[in-house]
């Protein structure tokens, strides 16, 4: 039955996507451009790949669970193993953190590629092992209430644009079920775990974070995590001292070039 249901709400979430009306993705490369989304940056992820993450308060990353899995040992990465690049752009970060604890939310489970189930609980926070405190670098909020027909945009990398960020400014969310959005941003891998953001009166708040992304129809739509619920719980893990801690003593992580291809990036699916 519930096989039926998710196929007819496939089949409504396609005729939505005829009606949407995205603007096209930009490349932020120089300042000017980018100025706003600074607080966006790349994660390098265990010499691997990286993913895309928001900072959400000065020590505070969110991101996507899945980006901090090793796809083939389905095990969680050591969080020395990752770090920050807030507003990275043309080989270079406004600054450079390592991460001193992950906080996972503990219903999701990593299956690997090609899963939709974890969609709902694929959030992640990360604390960084210092604040980044700088007028220039100014933390997200985040919000709730987005709902089918709410128009969007979304902030992130990718393996094609891994040296600067790129910005949808419109995009949609078609749908919503069972903790998941449907989107039509503009994705590929190395845009997990980036900001989706509803931006009113000028300023942008976080309402969910990209999972990954599939075909419908010929049509690419991208999934993220209904974030109110899922965040209250992190941040509650995270202030009873939860999560997981630094295995190994923090090494300089290599910064990934441009052309090569993420090992923990945004997930294809087919539903």
């Amino acid at each position: 039955m519930r096989q039926i249901f998710l196929t007819l709400w496939l089949l409504l979430v396609s005729a939505v996507l005829a009606q949407a009306q995205d603007s096209a993705l930009s490349s932020m490369q120089t300042g000017d451009a980018a100025r706003g989304w600074e607080a966006v940056g790349r994660l390098d992820i265990d010499d691997k790949g990286f993913c895309t993450g928001a900072l959400i308060a000065p020590e505070l990353v969110l991101t996507a669970a899945h980006c901090l899995y090793d796809n083939a040992t389905a095990t969680q990465i050591d969080p020395a193993r990752i770090q920050f690049l807030a507003g990275m752009r043309n080989g270079r970060a406004l600054a450079y953190r390592g991460v001193r604890r992950a906080v996972v939310h503990p219903a999701y489970v990593h299956h690997g590629d090609g899963d939709t189930s974890a969609v709902q609980f694929d959030v992640a926070l990360l604390e960084l092992d210092q604040p980044i405190r700088s007028t220039q670098i100014v933390p997200f909020e985040t919000a709730q209430g987005a709902t089918a027909g709410t128009q969007v945009g979304v902030v992130s990398y990718a393996h094609d644009r891994a040296e600067a960020p790129s910005l949808q400014q419109v995009c949609a969310i078609i749908g919503e079920q069972q903790g998941m959005f449907v989107t039509t941003c503009n994705i590929d891998f190395g845009s997990s775990g980036a900001p989706i953001f509803r931006i009113e009166n000028g300023v942008a708040r976080i309402v969910s974070v990209v999972s990954g992304k599939a075909e419908l129809n010929s049509a690419t739509i991208s999934f993220g995590s209904v974030l109110t619920e899922p965040l209250t719980l992190l941040r509650a893990q995270l202030a009873a001292g939860g999560g997981t801690y630094q295995n190994t003593p923090p090494t300089q992580v290599r910064v990934i070039t441009s052309g090569e291809r993420s090992q923990t990036g945004a997930k294809f699916v087919r539903p």
